[in-house]
């Protein structure tokens, strides 16, 4: 059996404080933290067609980590917010950032592959650059599946697949699309584990979902081509020279069918 969750859940649990001190580098003295909810009509990709508006909902964050998404859909009006995460280090950012807001929102421990969560339960699942890192795709759309309603939607994204093959620093291509998807990053030598990432072709992401019982209803690559239209993002090697040509982000929104 891979060790890939408990290597990743490691890599967190170290990293975490360092993460989150860059998410919230810009906050003003007093400020709130940020935390977007994914939600709203003026967040990146929403299509009021497909994703319901945040207020009156029951929302659950697959892989929250410091739980943005889940207390930004909380603030926005939620019935009910759930974030899971398998990091102990995150979970408890989640829970200052809960109460730095204000909210209701509750912050479980488990798997994304084996949620701790009742059926049918949720109206929409979400997750944020977080499949990336799950081995065993299959389970985590079962899942995701399993908890939703049967008119729930599922809304995740992932570094892109094509981005990820360049090297941002020369804007050339390093690696094949059609490679291995397995990848190993160095976060800091300092950290006992590396993070474990799956680069999946976009058509491998769209036929899972469809394997899975979703129907897939907006494919989404955010961008511009002017570079002025990127700013440099301390908690990642973002070019905006490199955004400008290729896209940086993928994501889908799905619903059970």
């Amino acid at each position: 059996m891979s060790d890939t969750p408990n290597t990743n859940r490691r890599l967190w649990n170290e990293w975490s404080d360092a993460f989150q001190a860059l998410w919230n580098a810009d906050t003003a003295e007093g400020g709130l933290p940020p935390a977007p909810c994914p939600l709203t009509p003026d967040a990146d990709g929403v299509h009021p067609d497909v994703v319901p508006a945040p207020a009156g909902v029951e929302f659950v964050e697959l892989g929250c980590g410091g739980g943005q998404a889940s207390v930004g859909t909380a603030a926005e009006g939620a019935d009910r917010v759930v974030g899971v995460d398998f990091s102990a280090a995150q979970l408890e950012h989640a829970r200052r950032l809960r109460d730095c807001y204000g909210v209701d929102a509750q912050f479980v421990a488990g798997d994304v592959t084996t949620l701790p969560l009742a059926d049918d339960a949720f109206d929409v699942a979400f997750s944020g650059w977080v499949v990336q890192m799950i081995e065993r795709l299959d389970a985590y759309l079962s899942e995701a599946r399993r908890v939703l309603r049967a008119d729930g939607v599922l809304g995740f994204d992932v570094p892109h697949p094509f981005y990820e093959c360049f090297d941002p620093a020369t804007e050339s291509i390093e690696r094949s699309y059609h490679g291995p998807p397995h990848r190993e990053i160095t976060i800091d030598e300092r950290y006992d584990a590396n993070l474990i990432v799956f680069d999946r072709p976009v058509s491998d992401l769209h036929n899972a979902l469809v394997d899975a019982g979703f129907d897939v209803r907006r494919v989404l690559e955010p961008g511009s081509d002017d570079p002025e239209a990127y700013d440099d993002d301390p908690l990642d090697s973002n070019r905006p020279s490199l955004m400008a040509k290729v896209p940086r982000t993928l994501r889908f929104w799905a619903t059970v069918r």
